[in-house]
């Protein structure tokens, strides 16, 4: 702890900081509370997200041997050309939304190309607009960890090194302060003892 001064002046600013520090800590408690449940939930819906793109997925298991038979129909069928997003706050934190995305098809020719192709960039676009999603779920997760880490340090560092040094600040300050008193009682004492009243009520008797 920094070295204070003992005085009645630094004891209303200890205790001012104290009441300021009692009164914040359980906001940032509150707050970190919040952080984490809105953590969890980004991950449960990230999850489901990443069912829903593994699901479709599997779907195209049996679009491979299609495939097989001309991989250049495929090959860069789809391209993501912009993630739209929106935005949002949670609990003060600015996060991305997931919107759409535009996509760019590659030119084929419809008439010598197999129908397949057509639900097959559909599949594809729907398979990169979920992983998108996903991935905008990640950055909302990453902000708001982010959040939750500064948040948890300030929570930390007002429960275990700014409260408890106020109170030790508070403490040591009474202590000088009581000494201090005593010590001006006692010597307001041994001055009336020598003051020349009292010599004189001495001579007297």
């Amino acid at each position: 702890m920094a070295k204070i001064k003992l005085t009645k002046t630094e004891l209303k600013a200890q205790t001012d900081a104290l009441k300021r520090f009692q009164r914040f800590l359980p906001m940032l408690q509150l707050k970190k509370q919040q952080l984490q449940s809105e953590i969890a939930g980004i991950s449960a819906k990230a999850e489901e997200v990443a069912a829903k793109e593994r699901e479709a997925r599997a779907a195209l298991d049996g679009w491979v041997g299609l495939f097989a038979t001309d991989e250049s129909l495929v090959d860069g069928l789809v391209e993501v050309k912009a993630v739209n997003t929106g935005s949002s706050n949670i609990a003060g934190v600015a996060i991305p939304t997931f919107e759409s995305i535009d996509t760019e098809v590659k030119a084929i020719d419809p008439w010598s190309t197999p129908a397949w192709v057509d639900d097959a960039v559909k599949a594809t676009t729907d398979i990169l607009s979920l992983k998108c999603e996903r991935a905008v779920f990640e950055e909302q997760r990453r902000l708001v960890t982010i959040e939750l880490h500064t948040t948890s340090q300030r929570v930390n560092l007002f429960e275990k090194v700014k409260i408890p040094q106020c109170k030790e600040a508070i403490r040591v300050i009474k202590i000088a302060l009581g000494d201090e008193q005593t010590a001006a009682v006692t010597r307001g004492k041994i001055a009336k003892g020598r003051s020349p009243d009292a010599s004189n009520e001495e001579d007297a008797v």
